[in-house]
Parts: structure tokens; sequence; C-alpha cells
């Protein structure tokens, strides 16, 4: 009788798939076995690339002559601690009762290439019929869903192509890259540390990028001149315990348009010019107080009072959509953010709420929603209805009926996603909750707000912006109120003092207005009205220096080819590939961590570079400086997707990707800069001394 064979990535995931195929199991070392159906696992990665000394002994030792290192055929082996399981699996899929193997690891490109390695070293024979099953959650619809609906693995062969390449591609420029660079450099590295151990100049060619971007940042932080500048506010009252306040501007019509003394056209480059504006703008009244503000110099001067003048006065309505759903990267920088963990944390935990059942497929770069799960999302919705904090959006969502329209809005675009849709809670798996961390389960609630919010309507805001008039010169008054809540009854409103920050570069007198009464008094507000003067005052600032990249945000600036876009509406109009993937960014930053060239505070999850690092960083300046191009690494990336999707050949890859490393490797060969590289040591180890 022939049987099924099903192969998950984990035995987590085969217990599911048991459970949710109803066997009746029968237990075995390794695998699980019913009247017509094994399941059985992977542990990760069985199989992976062979040394170069797998290829010739003579290569373990490392040698300038043998390089570039550019092998015709690649090999590989077993993982030895993991040879027993292999052996099991290896067995299992070339067993003659097994007629059709369901390959079931993560419906990803590392998944595709964990199967595909241990089917090349099984050596399993092409009679045998192998389906690929790709599912979004570990709920029991979906596996059974992917189960009926398995397409042939062939069907996946180009993201398997896309796969091996990006394993050829780290080896080649990790390998060739490290060891060059290390038998040039590395003498000169150690003996600058004074370091008794040897190690090796570790290069590869995502985390180099990354690197790149770390050392880059922190040399800007380092080399910021803070500019100081001083900016004019006028307060003026509203009647009884009434106040607001405006900001001098240097537009067109003022007598300081276009002027030298100006910083930027709202503020002034020097305090005695500021001083002077304000003369000018109350006459003979100012005495100059030690704070900078004025007071009126005798009785008559006191009893006039200065006055501006409502020359313009704008009231509109401004919405706010919920913002789109969250894809791996979006979490791990709001995990950052809101619980201070590293990003290699955030996904180890949303990997657990997948494999409970509690989320969907965790490394996703899509934000949206496809057509499908769109038609069928009432069942997300309605099984949250179980979750105590939740339980009242749920009903509201549900009664609203705004889930029917989904399809409509930009939360669904097949367009925009390629292996999965977004990270949203699948409604199942409430029982798995008490198993789960405390950190987790904050985790899965912030998932869960993030889904339901995009049900509700767009918070509206009432908006005045007030140009005034004092002398002849313009003040900017512009102030906002919460009308209705909308969207952020679910997540909460996190810009409630104000909605710009204006300490950093002086450009920014919007105010968030949390008095009610105060915003009706300036809705009644028109223009010509007169505003008492209620002082005006110098508020000295400086410009800040660039912000250090929090882990959180690095893994946004990676997912973004080397740009730090901080702004959610705009990231989302942001196409094209980044560097690294949603499934490899979080390991990157953990190994340039784990070997020193970049430290990660895990109280506040800021980063920045080692002296190691950076020394690092400047021996790739100076070597194969393409290697920190961000543009040019998340080109690679790109190639990866093309071969992915059919548009390109792996030979016309590898082809390009052969003639990089090898014209590199060569022209370091050639290079004579440790003279100069050491001077450069020099400036940057200054900056570490104590």
């Amino acid at each position: 009788m022939s049987k099924s064979l099903f192969i998950a990535e984990k035995p987590s995931v085969a217990i599911e798939l048991a459970k949710a195929l109803r066997i009746n199991v029968k237990k075995r070392n390794g695998y699980i076995e019913a009247d017509k159906v094994i399941i059985t696992w992977c542990v990760g990665h069985l199989v992976t690339m062979s040394y170069p000394d797998a290829y010739d002994p003579a290569l373990k030792k490392w040698s300038m002559e043998t390089l570039p290192f550019l092998p015709k055929e690649y090999r590989y082996e077993v993982i030895p601690n993991v040879k027993k399981q292999f052996e099991i699996v290896k067995e299992l899929l070339n067993r003659p009762d097994i007629s059709t193997i369901y390959v079931c690891t993560d419906s990803g490109r590392e998944g595709e290439y964990i199967y595909r390695l241990v089917d090349q070293i099984a050596q399993v024979p092409d009679s045998k019929v192998k389906k690929r099953v790709w599912i979004d959650s570990q709920t029991e619809d979906e596996i059974l869903r992917g189960i009926k609906e398995a397409k042939p693995l062939s069907a996946y062969d180009n993201l398997a192509n896309a796969a091996y390449l990006r394993a050829k591609e780290d080896y080649l420029m990790g390998i060739n890259f490290s060891r060059i660079l290390t038998l040039k450099y590395g003498n000169e590295v150690q003996r600058y540390l004074k370091s008794e151990k040897w190690s090796a100049i570790s290069v590869g060619r995502v985390m180099t990028c990354v690197l790149g971007m770390v050392v880059r940042r922190e040399r800007e932080i380092r080399n910021f001149a803070k500019t100081p500048f001083y900016r004019v506010i006028a307060g003026f009252t509203l009647g009884q315990d009434g106040k607001i306040t405006g900001e001098f501007k240097a537009v067109e019509g003022s007598r300081y348009f276009n002027s030298p003394k100006l910083y930027k056209e709202n503020g002034f480059s020097e305090y005695d010019a500021a001083k002077k504006l304000i003369s000018e703008l109350a006459g003979e009244l100012p005495r100059y107080k030690e704070d900078g503000t004025w007071e009126a110099t005798n009785e008559t001067a006191a009893e006039k009072q200065l006055q501006a003048i409502i020359d313009k006065i704008e009231k509109k309505k401004e919405n706010k959509n919920p913002p789109l759903l969250y894809n791996l990267a979006e979490l791990q920088n709001d995990c950052s953010r809101l619980f201070k963990i590293s990003p290699d944390e955030t996904l180890k935990i949303v990997q657990e709420l997948y494999e409970k059942k509690l989320v969907t497929y965790p490394r996703t770069d899509a934000r949206v929603l496809s057509t499908a799960v769109a038609k069928e999302i009432y069942k997300n919705i309605k099984g949250l209805q179980g979750l105590a904090g939740v339980k009242d959006f749920v009903d509201e969502v549900l009664a609203m009926g705004s889930y029917k329209n989904i399809a409509k809005t930009r939360y669904v675009n097949d367009s925009q996603i390629t292996d999965h849709y977004a990270i949203i809670p699948t409604g199942q798996g409430l029982n798995n909750l008490s198993s789960l961390s405390s950190v987790a389960i904050r985790i899965y609630e912030t998932i869960v707000k993030r889904f339901l919010s995009i049900f509700y309507p767009a918070a509206e805001y009432r908006k005045v912006s007030i140009i005034s008039k004092i002398s002849g010169e313009y003040f900017f008054t512009t102030m906002r109120v919460l009308a209705k809540e909308g969207y952020l009854k679910v997540v909460g409103n996190t810009n409630s003092k104000q909605s710009r920050n204006s300490s950093e570069d002086g450009d920014g007198s919007e105010e968030e207005a949390s008095d009610q009464l105060l915003m009706e008094k300036i809705l009644n507000l028109k223009k010509g009205m007169k505003l008492p003067v209620d002082g005006i005052n110098i508020k000295e600032g400086e410009t800040s220096p660039p912000k250090r990249y929090t882990s959180g945000t690095l893994i946004l600036a990676m997912e973004n080819a080397g740009q730090l876009i901080e702004d959610e509406e705009l990231r989302a109009q942001i196409k094209g590939s980044g560097i690294g993937t949603s499934a490899t960014r979080a390991e990157i930053l953990n190994k340039l961590v784990k070997i020193t060239y970049l430290a990660l505070n895990k109280k506040t999850q800021i980063i920045t570079p080692t002296l190691l690092g950076e020394i690092v960083y400047e021996v790739v300046n100076a070597s194969i400086s393409s290697l920190l191009n961000a543009e040019l690494t998340a080109s690679w990336e790109k190639g990866l997707t093309y071969v992915a999707n059919g548009e390109i050949t792996t030979e016309e890859y590898m082809h390009k990707l052969e003639g990089f490393v090898g014209r590199r490797v060569e022209a370091v060969k050639a290079l004579n800069n440790q003279i100069r590289l050491t001077r450069n040591f020099d400036e940057v180890s200054k900056y570490y001394k104590k």
C-alpha cells in the first residue's frame, strides 16, 4: 500500500500537521506514522555548503595564490550534529512505499532551500510525486487548504534557484573577501589592536553594508557642529484664561525677508538680532530682562497695550488614516521602540505565535492583505471575541460591518504581495495564550490592535492656522484638536502633546490643543480681529545631530535600501528591494553584535560601532568599498527577485557574481595602502581612548 510523506521544518509543525490530518498516530524515532501517512521533519537546516578544503585539502590553508576561489560545481554535506535526523528523513524519502511527498517547510525562499538540499543529498528519485504545500498560517483550515491546493514542487523551481544563488553569493563573497582581506591586512589590524588572539576579518554581502550604515551614522554624529538659533515667540490672550502663541517668520513682506541674519525663515543666527526685532515691534516700550523678554519702562508705556491683528485665518478638518498592517520589519521596529527587545527576539516570539496558530506567517515584507483573504476576514475578526481587552472593539467592528468593504481599501492589494500577505491574527489558538511570556502576549496584542484598527474610520482633527501681524511683522499659529477618535480608539493616540517636535531645527509651530474650550475660542476668531499681546520672548534652540540607529530603525533602514524613512506613509510608497530579506535581517544584525563589530545597548536598543568595527570599515573602504554601498547590495537582492520571477537565468546571475568577486579579489592583491590605513586607524582610535 502506497503512502504519502509530509516533511515539516520543525517537530512542532509536524504535530500540527498530524492534528489537521486527524491521523491515528504511531510514534517513531524522528517521525510519525499512520496507515496512509508518514510525517517527518527537518530541524532547520540539515545540509550546508562544504568549506573549500572539501574540494582540496590544500585549501584549508589560506593563501593568496588560491584566490579567487570559484568552484565550477558546488559541494554540500550533512551538518554533523543533525546527521541522525537527516538519515531518518533520507530513508523515508526513498522508502518504496512512499509514492507522494508533500513539502511543508516554511513557505518562503529559505524553507524552499532547506528541503531542496535534503532532496539533493538524499538523491530522491524523480519517479516520486513531489508537491509543495504553501500556507499562510498554522490553523487547521489553512493547513488542509494548503494540502488540497498543493502545486507540483517544480512550480517553485525559480524560487529554489534564487535560494541556491543567494547561498552561493554569500558563500563566494564571504570566503573570498574575508580571506583576501585577512591575508592582506589581518596582521596589521592585530598589531594595531595589540590583540594576542588572531581573528579573521569577517566580511559579507549584507553584513558589511549594514556595518557601513552604522559607522557612517556615527561619524555624522561625531562631526556634527551644533548651530544655535533664536526664535521670537509672541503670546496672545483670548479672553480670561485663554492664551496662544505665535512664531515670527520672515516671509515676503517682512523687513527681514532674505536677511543674512536669519536662521531659516523663523529664527535668527544671533541673539542680538532677535532682541532688535522685539525692540522694533514694541516701539518705545521695551526694557530687556535677563530671560530675553521685554516689559514697559514707564507708566505711560505700560498703559499702551501692544496688539496683534489677525491677517489671515484658515480652518479645516484633517483626517489621519489607520496605518498599514504589520510586516516583519515594521513589527520589529515597533517592538524595539515599545518593548526594548531586539529584532532577533521579536522574530523568535512572532515565530512562536505563528506555530501556536495565533498569527499568520511572520517572514513577510507585505503590509496588505490579498483579495482572497479579505473575503474570509470575518473569521479572523470573529475569532478574537474571546480575547480580553479587545472584545468591545471586535463587537463594534462586527456591528459596523466595515470589514465587508475592506477589499476596496488600500489595505488589500494583490500586486503588493509576493509570497505572503501581512502579519495578522488568525482568530484561533487563544487557548495557547496561557503558555506565552508576558512580552509575547503584549506583542500579540499589538498585532491584534493594528489589525482591528483598519476596520475603523480615520481619526479626525480640527485644525486652525492663523497669521497675525504685529507692527508689520508676521506671526504664525497652528493649532489642532482631535475631534473624532476613529481608529485611535483602538491603538491610542501617540501624539497627544505635540504634532511636530520643534527642538531639532526650529521648524515646528504646530501644537496639539488639549483644551477643547480653548479650541472653541480659537474657532471663533475672524480676520481683522485684534489680540492683546501678552509678552514676546526669545526662545533659544540649537540644531541636533542625526539620531543613532536603534535595532528597530536599523531594520527599517535595511528594508529601504539604506534609507531611514521614519514616515509611515512614505515607506509604504517606496518600492524596490532592500538590504537582506525579512527572514535574514535580524540574523545579520545579531551576527555583527556577536563578532563585536557593533554594540547593542539592551536597555535602549541603540546600536553603535566598536573600535574593531570601525577598523574593519576602514579596511573595506580602502579595498572593496563597493561592499559598503547600500544601493549596490540592494541591487543584488533585486537580482535574486528577478531569478525567482523567472526574469533572468541562474547562468546570467552567476556570470555577474563570479566576475564581481574575481575582479575585486585581484584588485585587492595589487593594493599597497597599509601606511595610509594605519593613519586612518589612528584617526578612528582617538574616539575610543578613555
